[in-house]
């Protein structure tokens, strides 16, 4: 019995979602504009990287067959793309659809007009956690809202409240004036308190630094999500008695159901270390499934064409090290969630279609197609692994 290693490239879609316009996305395409700008040399940055995007390995892989760009060169593993049937464009949809689990439902989201929130809401959760009051309350990126909040949440002891186009609620607060542990309790809190509404997660953003202009998020987010709606690729290995290894955010994802153990890095690099040392520790059976965040967090999110190229490249020039160690048997899927096309208008998701791309010792090269959900990537792997099978998808294995 071999293994499965799934790595989700946190928002590398490829465009063409045959939904996109009812998302207000029709003609996104995170891949393909990354493309085009380093071609037009819109992705150069001193010290960072220039010229047109160098992924030889992702290419071999069949990226570029995947997302309709022309390539000659002859492909070592299968490679297709997969459409959405989720009715969200966000990470818990995206991860538990590949899973094998669609979110046939509509999550609940927070209004744009400011106040984002409903005061009974704030009344609850304040009362709850015993904090004096809160900032920010609003739609926001991130960084940008802690770069205007986090001196006054240092003075004031209020955290910072914020949302997105997606169904959260986001918790910013510094890790040592405020406390990483108070935080993390002001999020279970509020996650009680966000459930009558259909929220999908509750994500504590925790930061250092005493100025605006040193302000940095650490790698001690943590999400607080609800649980899929019924057992995931992960609950049918753990329940078979295979050993389910989360990289990065993938507990939090799950709400560690269907969980064996946890391990996590700050950034793409350190989660690519994590992956292989779970792959040197891996038995005959076992899932290893990480998400790399950076691609999202870093570079989608705050529309930065040339860091998302960069960490590209330096996420294909880590995959021989991945091939070095795979066996006999073992299979290895690189996807994406979802779309967050740093070209595009705003800084949310895009709703696109996402590679597929398989390969192994074992993996003869071909073309799977485009498949109409992300489920048949878990049912691949649940195929592969000797798993029962779940209700939604077909493996294209």
């Amino acid at each position: 019995m071999a293994r499965a290693i799934l790595m989700v490239l946190d928002s590398f879609g490829i465009g063409g979602a045959r939904d996109a316009a009812s998302f207000g996305d029709a003609g996104a395409d995170t891949f393909g504009h990354i493309l085009a700008a380093a071609k037009r040399g819109e992705a150069d940055q001193d010290g960072l990287r220039s010229g047109p995007l160098a992924l030889p390995n992702l290419r071999r892989l069949g990226l570029y067959r995947a997302a309709g760009q022309s390539s000659s060169e002859a492909c070592i593993g299968l490679w297709g793309s997969a459409g959405e049937v989720s009715h969200g464009k966000d990470t818990p949809s995206g991860h538990w659809e590949i899973a094998g689990v669609p979110v046939l439902f509509d999550w609940g989201y927070f209004p744009q007009e400011i106040p984002a929130f409903p005061a009974s809401l704030i009344q609850q959760i304040a009362d709850d956690s015993d904090i004096p009051g809160v900032l920010g309350q609003c739609h926001a990126s991130g960084t940008e809202i802690i770069g205007e909040l986090g001196e006054d949440s240092i003075r004031t002891g209020k955290p910072i409240f914020y949302t997105s186009t997606d169904s959260v609620l986001q918790i910013a607060a510094h890790e040592t004036h405020f406390g990483l542990d108070c935080l993390y309790d002001l999020c279970a809190n509020a996650r009680r308190h966000v459930d009558p509404l259909n929220i999908g997660r509750v994500i504590a953003r925790p930061f250092v630094g005493e100025t605006s202009d040193s302000f940095r998020r650490t790698a001690n987010r943590r999400d607080y999500s609800v649980p899929p709606p019924e057992p995931t690729l992960l609950d049918r290995a753990v329940d078979t008695g295979r050993r389910v290894i989360a990289i990065g955010k993938i507990g939090d994802i799950f709400a560690h159901q269907g969980i064996s153990e946890v391990r996590k890095g700050d950034g793409n690099s350190a989660l690519f270390d994590a992956m292989l040392g779970a792959l040197d520790d891996a038995a005959d059976g076992d899932l290893i499934f990480a998400n790399f965040v950076d691609f999202d967090m870093l570079y989608g999110h705050r529309r930065d064409v040339a860091g998302y190229a960069a960490a590209l490249e330096a996420f294909d020039a880590r995959l021989p090290e991945l091939e070095a160690r795979l066996r006999r048997g073992d299979i290895a899927i690189a996807t994406a969630d979802h779309g967050c096309d740093p070209t595009w208008r705003g800084s949310d998701h895009t709703r696109e279609n996402v590679p597929v791309l398989v390969f192994g010792p074992d993996v003869a090269p071909g073309s799977i197609g485009h498949r109409e959900t992300f489920a048949d990537i878990g049912e691949s792997i649940a195929a592969h692994l000797g798993l029962p099978a779940g209700r939604y998808g077909t493996s294209f294995l």
